[in-house]
Formats: C-alpha cells, structure tokens, sequence
C-alpha cells in the first residue's frame, strides 16, 4: 500500500507540475498581450494559448486539490455521525470522485478521437486540440487513481491522506 501512495503521490506532484507550468504560460501570454496591447502589438493567438492553458492549470492542479482535501465538503452533521459511518461516507466519496474523473477522461478521450479524425485545432494558431484532450485524460487519470486509493485506504487502514500532517513524497 505504502508503494501505490509514494506513486501516487509522485504522480500527483508531477501533474501539479505540469499544471504550475500551464498556469506560467498563461500569466506570461495574458501579460505580455497586455503589455503588447498597449503598444499596438498585441499577442497573436493570445486567446488560443489561453484557453489551452487553462485546461492545463485546472486539472493539472485538480489531483493536488484532493490530496490535500481541498475540494468542497459539508461537514455539519460530520461530529455526530460515528466514526464508520464517516469513513463509509468518505470512502464512497472517493469512489464517486474517482468514477467521475473516469468518465470524464473516458469522455474527452473519445472526443480528442474524433479531434484526431477531423484534424480539428485551435482558431488562430492551429494547435491540434487532441494534444490537450489527450493531456485533460491523462490528468483525470491521475486524479482518479489518487481519489481510488484513497478510498482504498479510508476502508482498509480508516487512514485518510487528507488529513496528514505532511504528505510521503
């Protein structure tokens, strides 16, 4: 179990990575189409480059959110359930993370496909919009992998990953 944590983990961290290098590309692009706005020069295909950057950022950091439990939750009645009640419900919320993420890459898979088919790209710059489906899948991937274990975890050890001090590396 402990080696499925440490790739998970070292799978999350390289998919925030990537994420934190989508986010770099999109602040320099939207700043220098500002600045260059204001001399007359804006960015070429600023509006492309941004778009694809943001599926990047969004679920390039969507693993990283969950590992670290930041994804919303509602607590209220969370003290006066008993304690397997809580884990039952946490480790169903798992699998139901991990199984929309699922569905989500299987979805998007299926449409970078028919991207791929048609030769469909991005308006100005002519990116192939398969590349960042075919990403989006993987970092869905990454992000399902990490809920499903979770869930593994909450129902073996009760042990929940959110609520570590510091996270294995």
């Amino acid at each position: 179990m402990d080696l499925l944590r440490t790739i998970a983990d070292r799978l999350i961290g390289l998919s925030a990575t990537v994420g934190s290098l989508g986010l770099l590309v999109l602040v320099g692009t939207i700043l220098y189409d500002v600045i260059g706005s204001q001399f007359g020069r804006p960015l070429y295909g600023a509006l492309d480059i941004t778009i694809m950057s943001f599926v990047i950022v969004v679920f390039g950091g969507m693993a990283l959110c969950d590992r670290r439990g930041g994804h919303i939750s509602v607590d209220l009645l969370e003290r006066r359930f008993p304690p397997l009640l809580n884990r039952i419900i946490d480790a169903g919320s798992a699998v139901l993370g991990a199984a929309i993420f699922v569905t989500l890459a299987w979805a998007v898979y299926e449409s970078a496909r028919i991207s791929e088919m048609l030769n469909l790209s991005t308006n100005l710059l002519r990116l192939p919009k398969a590349w960042f489906q075919y990403a989006l899948c993987t970092l869905a991937l990454v992000t399902a992998f990490g809920m499903a274990l979770r869930a593994v975890e909450i129902a073996l050890t009760g042990r929940d990953v959110r609520r570590d001090e510091t996270p294995s590396r």
